[in-house]
């Protein structure tokens, strides 16, 4: 077996009984025999890191999601998913997109001024009128940290002159991110025909944005204190239900619309092990529970993994 080869490993009924079955790099696994997903679809692995052995397993605890993906948040290694390759709303999680494309623009100090075309939206609003002038570092934190569409709005048109041209750079900053089947009309997530990702782009949106050091600091936050041109002040409380619940989660960004359906996309480290989520499509309020389980037991397996990288399909 060359260097290139990979490993599966197929368990049998958790009875510790394995066999080891070479793969050949880049091509999909499919276990024999194995049981169908809730949807019809038989369980699949997409074989990555051609470079060292990986084991693949069939265990791992069973979440709600109808997409999902879980992540070595340092290598990108894929370590348990479901349907990640489907394309779905992803709700307000596309606002990391947004901010990636803000940050890509620099100058956080810079003065922006509020117009009234910013504020007509709904639902979830920081309350900003047209003629206050913010910075915008602070319309940033405001933005990952309570989610606000009208402060996405501000964001976009000052950076690209109009929400059009602002989808524009969306779609342009995911595809260098290799995320390639997605597509963005807003810089919000609110429902419009024919915007969509994965769970996996948004995994490669979520690895960028986890790398940037203004969002990590913004997404880790509980709250944060929001000076209003009036002189007035507001603390905004994350929209984020894991913060202060489970003590290594350390960000990042929620979603809802009836479309989509209850989206999240969370980090958590504890060490040097981090792992990132993307939960897509839950239809359901335990989303935060499924969160703190699948990201507590990736952070578990990356422990006990040792030297060989090891990747999990979920039940």
């Amino acid at each position: 077996m060359t260097g290139a080869a990979v490993w599966s490993l197929a368990s049998c009924a958790n009875q510790g009984v394995v066999r080891a079955i070479p793969v050949a790099p880049g091509t999909t696994y499919l276990q024999p025999g194995a049981a169908e997903q809730s949807d019809g679809a038989p369980h699949m692995m997409q074989v990555m890191l051609p470079e060292q052995p990986m084991l693949v397993a069939t265990s791992g605890p069973s979440i709600r999601a109808a997409s999902y993906l879980l992540l070595d948040a340092r290598t990108g290694q894929h370590l348990a998913g479901r349907n990640f390759e489907t394309a779905r709303a992803v709700a307000s999680t596309q606002k990391l997109v947004t901010a990636l494309v803000v940050l890509d623009a620099g100058n956080l100090d810079k003065m922006v001024r509020v117009q009234a075309s910013d504020v007509a939206v709904e639902p979830t609003r920081l309350g900003l009128k047209p003629g206050e002038v913010y910075s915008r570092r602070m319309l940033l934190y405001a933005f990952l940290v309570k989610s606000c569409n009208d402060v996405a709005n501000v964001l976009a048109r000052d950076n690209a002159g109009s929400i059009g041209a602002f989808a524009d750079k969306m779609n342009a900053k995911v595809r260098s991110l290799g995320a390639t089947n997605s597509h963005f009309c807003n810089p919000h997530g609110l429902t419009v025909r024919g915007q969509y990702s994965t769970a996996r782009d948004m995994a490669r949106v979520a690895m960028a944005a986890y790398r940037n050091g203004v969002i990590r600091d913004a997404v880790r936050r509980k709250y944060y204190t929001f000076h209003r041109a009036d002189g007035r002040t507001v603390t905004l409380e994350s929209t984020n239900e894991l913060l202060g619940v489970m003590p290594e989660c350390n960000g990042m960004k929620t979603g809802y619309t009836v479309a989509s359906g209850r989206c999240l996309i969370s980090s958590a480290a504890s060490g040097s092990r981090e792992v990132i989520l993307v939960q897509l499509g839950t239809k359901t309020k335990y989303i935060w529970e499924d969160a703190r389980i699948m990201m507590g037991w990736g952070l578990q397996r990356l422990r006990s993994r040792g030297g060989v990288a090891v990747a999990w399909t979920a039940n």
